[in-house]
């Protein structure tokens, strides 16, 4: 039940991380660097529930996930402190009437709830050595999705930043901006 559990999970940080890419890539919305902080944290939380998934629960993974959690839950706050002020603006497009950072707010706090929920279930950590722990194939579709993501967001994020600090309200490439040189 705990690695099915871990691996729902896994699937939805993974799904935010799309969500989350799908907007940077076909809507155009680069993500500022604090965006990137935030992915930074739900990818923590990915690899603690990918260690989950693929070696069998134990609490340090479960501490992995919620220090990655509250890192992102902080970053988040952060964010939203600094737009919340009357004429400050707004970041990026709003979902159901919240920006993205606001969501990653209550999904960090989400996974904190359910990963301190799971470490009330102490038989997880009960290990038999007649039954080695095996991650099924699904769990194991989940870790490469997640790790694939990670990827891609790495990629991005050098693409977008280039060897320097990413600029705090991106509109292009830096490194790709080279390719197309500007017409006369």
């Amino acid at each position: 039940m705990a690695r099915t559990l871990n691996a729902v999970g896994l699937l939805a940080v993974s799904l935010v991380l799309i969500a989350a890419f799908l907007d940077q890539v076909l809507l155009g919305e680069l993500p500022c660097p604090l965006c990137l902080l935030q992915r930074v944290g739900f990818i923590g939380a990915a690899l603690g529930l990918a260690l989950n998934v693929k070696f069998g629960p134990r609490p340090g993974h479960y501490g992995v996930v919620i220090l990655s959690a509250c890192f992102g839950g902080m970053v988040s706050i952060r964010q939203i402190l600094g737009h919340i002020v009357p004429g400050t603006g707004t970041y990026g497009s709003a979902i159901l009437g919240l920006h993205f950072y606001s969501w990653a707010l209550l999904v960090f706090g989400a996974i904190v709830l359910g990963c301190t929920a799971l470490l009330f279930f102490e038989r997880q950590f009960e290990r038999s050595d007649a039954v080695p722990w095996r991650a099924t194939t699904v769990g194991m579709a989940m870790v490469g999705l997640a790790a694939a993501l990670a990827l891609a967001n790495g990629v991005s994020t050098v693409l977008e930043c280039g060897a320097g600090l990413c600029p705090d309200n991106p509109v292009v490439y830096e490194w790709l901006q080279g390719l197309n040189p500007p017409r006369p």
